[in-house]
This record gives C-alpha cells, structure tokens and sequence, in this order.
C-alpha cells in the first residue's frame, strides 16, 4: 500500500486575509482615482484665473484683445496665408491680425481669431508653449502637434475663446439665451457637428467648479452650461434649472462669459 500523499490548502483565515489584502488595494486604486480628479477641478479655477489675467495684460500693453488684434503683425511679423482662414500654421511669433472689432470669433473670415488668441498670449510672454494660430485636425479646430488650444489639466478638456450669443450659427440653441460677449470654454475636442467640442464633465463636477467659483446654477452667472438635458436642461430660457445631479456621466461643457 503506497502512502497517501499530504494535500494542501489554503484555510478559511488565509482566504480571508488575501480577500481584504484585494479589498484595500482596490479601494486604494479608486480613492487615489477620486483624489487625482478632485485636484483637476480645483485646476479649472487657477487655469481660468491665469487666462482672465493675461487677458487683461495683454489689454493694458497692447489696448487690444488678443486674437482680435487688428495691428498683431507689427510686433510680430506675418505668417503665411493671411487673412483669410489662414490654414498654415505658424512655425515662429509671425501671425495673422485680427478684425479689430473688440469680439474674438472662430470662423474663417475673422482669420481664425479663436486660435490667433493663444499664439498672440504666447507672443507676448503671457502664455507658455507655442501655439499654431490656425486649424487644427477637424473642420474648426482642434489639434495637438502643433497646439492650437491648451489642455487643461482636467482631463481630457482644452479651453477655447470665442465671442458667443445663443443666435449665432452652431451656437443655436446650445446655449442660454445670452449674449456671453468673449467666453472661455471647458469643453473636449470633438467633431465639426459640435464646434469643437464635447461634454468633459460630469453634471456633479460641473456644479462643483459652478458652486466654487459662482453660484452653482447652470442657467445663470458668470459661469453656465451648454443646454442639455442630461447635464441641466433643454431649454435654452429656464434659468432656475439645476445641474443633473444624478447622472454619472460626462454630460456638460461650461462656459465663463463676459470676460
């Protein structure tokens, strides 16, 4: 008679202890994914504060908006394909002027003035990095090499800037019936259909930056959101409506108006 073999297990102690070992690790994982998201909300208020500066500088030295700018290529020079959609990038500080009429626009016949915003703060030492000026790789927008719009440090977002009102093209009924003059946005770069941009907030961290630094409605303030039902609501005119606090998805893009 051979001799059994010893058979090894593991107890239900051992078991135990490999469970909450998982447990506290996973718990980890998502509490530092908590914490990591926290502090790229509170971001959203010092990008925003370093922007409306700059802003203001550069209006103090240059009595002109950037982007706007109707005498931009005197101080630096004139980029390729200017005015017009000015679809050649810049390499260097040269540029294209703006129209001059105190609103920062994106479409092409204001020589992409949205774009020629960034590349005019970076120009005059008010915005690191180096900025393109024109299109990127959608119809109106976006691109990453070079860049064109700065990423903040909510991801995924970028900032845009364009003079705004609820009537004027893609921005029909998208946004409060408001005239926003020059806006920042906080939004994702996107399709052509959406401007350049898509949700890259949850409605509850919407309401958080809204609450933080305004008032934390969606329909009035400084601070709104594109309308849509499942952020805040679908009506471009119900101004006592509230962020969608329920759902947990990215659903909003804010606008800081009147700047």
């Amino acid at each position: 008679m051979h001799p059994l073999r010893s058979q090894f297990a593991f107890s239900l102690v051992e078991l135990s202890i490999v469970l909450v070992i998982l447990g506290l690790l996973t718990g980890g994982i998502l509490g530092g994914q908590s914490l990591i998201r926290a502090a790229e909300l509170r971001a959203v208020s010092t990008e925003y504060s370093r922007y409306t500066t700059a802003i203001q500088v550069f209006r103090d030295k240059y009595f002109a908006l950037p982007g706007d700018m109707n005498n931009a290529a005197v101080f630096w020079g004139t980029a390729a394909n200017c005015p017009g959609n000015a679809t050649q990038g810049s390499t260097s500080a040269t540029t294209c002027n703006g129209d001059g009429n105190g609103q920062v626009n994106w479409w092409a016949s204001a020589s992409n003035e949205s774009f020629r915003f960034w590349q005019h703060l970076a120009n005059a030492g008010l915005l690191e990095g180096a900025y393109s000026g024109v299109t990127g790789n959608d119809t109106y927008g976006w691109s990453s090499s070079p860049s064109n719009s700065p990423r903040s440090k909510l991801s995924p977002a970028i900032w845009q800037i364009s003079y705004a009102n609820n009537s004027m093209g893609t921005f029909t009924g998208v946004l409060f019936n408001y005239d926003f003059g020059n806006a920042l946005f906080l939004g994702v770069a996107a399709s052509p259909s959406t401007w350049n941009y898509a949700p890259a907030l949850k409605p509850e961290e919407a309401w958080n930056i809204d609450t933080k630094m305004d008032d934390g409605k969606p329909g009035v303030g400084k601070i709104t959101s594109y309308v849509s039902a499942n952020c805040s609501t679908s009506s471009p005119t119900d101004y006592d409506a509230s962020y969608a606090l329920s759902v947990n998805s990215l659903q909003c893009i804010l606008i800081f108006g009147y700047l």
